[in-house]
This record gives structure tokens, sequence and C-alpha cells, in this order.
């Protein structure tokens, strides 16, 4: 039996981010993730799409700040602070 605890900071971000997770990975070639067994794939096909996110979200993150849209950015960190908070208390 799979224990994730990995649940989102913001609970009303959890569609998108499957939607995003499943973008990604069909970029990856992984087609029909959202259906597929994750236990049958390599944790090297599994990290590719975790890391992938990542990485476009850092990349977003950067670019927003290239623009000076720090206020954005700064509004997201403080979200993720208080939800860091959230998480720990329970």
């Amino acid at each position: 039996m799979s224990r994730n605890s990995n649940a989102p900071t913001v609970p009303s971000a959890s569609g998108a981010l499957n939607n995003f997770k499943m973008e990604v990975a069909s970029e990856l070639g992984i087609s029909n993730y959202d259906q597929i067994d994750k236990g049958q794939l390599s944790s090297r096909q599994n990290g590719y799409v975790g890391g992938n996110m990542t990485r476009k979200m850092v990349a977003f993150a950067e670019q927003a700040l290239a623009q000076g849209q720090s206020g954005s950015v700064n509004s997201a960190s403080q979200t993720i602070q208080q939800g860091q908070g959230y998480q720990q208390s329970r």
C-alpha cells in the first residue's frame, strides 16, 4: 500500500498540479500517466516527471523575477511558508 504524504501547500491548486503533471509526462513521452500504475514505472521515469515539473516552476519564477514581477513570487513564497507551518503542526 502506498503512503503518499505529498499534500499540496495550497489545496485548491491540486487540480492544476495534476494537469501540469500529465502535461509534463506527455511531453516526456509517457502517455496516460494518470492511468498508469506508477509502481510499474522505473524510479528514473517517475523522477523525470517530478524533476521536469520542478525545473519548469523554477524557470517560471525566475522569468517573473527578471520581468520585475517580484510581488507575484513574494506572495507565492508567503503562501508556501504559511502552508509549511500548517503541515508541520499536524
